[in-house]
């Protein structure tokens, strides 16, 4: 089942629809300079390693979420616009959508399912679903596959926690359900552990912090692109 941005509005997704159109017009590309940020930083990346059971259940399910192929990675230019963006889809997804953990939603036999994501359409979800529904919006708002990335992290009390990452000119950021602020990935306090490849969304990376040994790698030199409406 093909879930769009659309589909998601359908079924609940209140606030999102009154919005759209300025989150078109702010993808649009824009004459903008660069947002301001105190320093440019991003994610050292390690080895191909193993792809969260989580993804591997979407895939599974809706198998055509995970078709996209081979993608050419780039950093997307931080415009003032396009932090505007990422900061509105950060609060529209925060706001619409109801925490509630796999258990006690889906209530999941742990002997078939260690993780469940999938798509926050009857408007509650854990930490994977938010992830999922921003990465879902920016892609829709035009935004490449290749700079917006499923990630896994320890979170403050070294649970695990799913983020969406932002590849930009200016650095890793990150979306995150359990706040509207637009972080860089190291001022979150997180131990980054894994996400999805850049050049191939089904491909996934062990991140410097995450404990896995490897070459590492930095995404800053990669070429930059602005956003541009579909």
């Amino acid at each position: 089942m093909k879930t769009g941005t659309l589909t998601l509005l359908a079924v609940g997704l209140a606030g999102y629809m009154a919005t759209s159109a300025a989150l078109q017009a702010i993808a649009s590309p824009s004459l903008a300079r660069p947002a301001a940020t105190r320093e440019t930083s991003w994610t050292p990346v390690g080895a191909e390693t193993r792809r969260p059971i989580g993804w591997h259940n979407l895939c599974r399910v809706q198998a055509d979420e995970c078709d996209a192929g081979p993608q050419t990675p780039v950093n997307v230019a931080l415009t003032s616009d396009a932090h505007r963006l990422l900061v509105t889809v950060t609060r529209l997804a925060n706001r619409a959508i109801t925490p509630q953990t796999d258990d006690d939603h889906y209530h999941l036999d742990r002997k078939t399912f260690v993780d469940w994501w999938t798509y926050p359409d009857d408007g509650a979800g854990d930490c994977s679903d938010f992830m999922l529904l921003k990465r879902k919006m920016l892609i829709e708002a035009g935004w490449p596959r290749a700079a917006v990335l499923a990630t896994v992290v320890r979170d403050h009390q070294g649970n695990g926690h799913a983020v969406l990452t932002v590849t930009t000119d200016r650095g890793d950021f990150i979306l995150d359900n359990l706040t509207d602020k637009l972080l860089r990935w190291d001022e979150t306090g997180y131990a980054f552990v894994k996400r999805q490849s850049q050049a191939d969304e089904n491909i996934w990376v062990s991140l410097a912090d995450g404990g896995e040994t490897g070459a590492v790698a930095s995404t800053s030199s990669l070429p930059v692109v602005r956003v541009s409406s579909r």
